[in-house]
């Protein structure tokens, strides 16, 4: 009896809680393979929520390293959720708080960046290497034509349907049965028995 009140609000406090944003994860490969450019940037560890001003950093950060060459910088992300800040040593209620910055939801294996033009692969690697340490997480360097990605599984020689396909059962008829443990005589011992 006493649980049916209390369900509601334990369903209303999970929706409000604190911590690592909820980012929907799992049964799809959108997103995780290179469109637009040549060579890409994906996020390997977990999904985060990755505020504008982390973006902007990483993208001065290929720029500065591309300096004078020809290329075209794709983002793939687009920074739409607001986040809002209660002051520090502030007591509970008084409301939501003030608006502090924009940031985006990035799910795992999401391709934040790409990149397209004349470069050489070691020179796009190194630029996505100085962007990836200024962003948190681990992230990877990928290019294109490479297997898309459902969770952290690579979809590579396999499709998404027979990711999701069940188990086959298999018929207890085929299955041997496994062979009886050998038999120890009254004179030998186990290593399994006790004095």
């Amino acid at each position: 009896m006493a649980g049916n009140w209390l369900e509601p609000n334990l369903e209303r406090k999970k929706k409000m809680m604190k911590g690592r944003p909820r980012v929907p994860t799992g049964g799809s490969t959108k997103g995780t393979t290179v469109v637009w450019g040549d060579y890409g940037l994906r996020m390997t560890d977990h999904h985060r929520r990755i505020s504008a001003q982390q973006l902007k950093v990483a993208e001065d950060t290929i720029k500065q390293r591309l300096r004078g060459l020809k290329y075209r910088l794709y983002k793939r992300v687009c920074c739409n959720v607001g986040v809002f800040v209660s002051g520090n040593e502030m007591r509970m209620g008084k409301g939501k708080g003030s608006f502090d910055h924009w940031a985006a939801r990035v799910a795992v294996s999401q391709i934040v960046l790409e990149l397209r033009g004349m470069l050489h692969e070691q020179v796009a690697r190194d630029a996505f290497r100085l962007a990836g340490n200024k962003l948190p997480g681990q992230w990877e360097f990928v290019k294109k034509g490479e297997p898309p990605i459902v969770g952290i599984t690579k979809l590579d020689g396999i499709t998404l349907e027979e990711l999701k396909r069940p188990r086959r059962k298999v018929p207890a008829e085929t299955v041997e049965p496994a062979s009886p443990p050998p038999s120890v005589s009254e004179g030998q011992r186990t290593p399994l028995d006790l004095p």
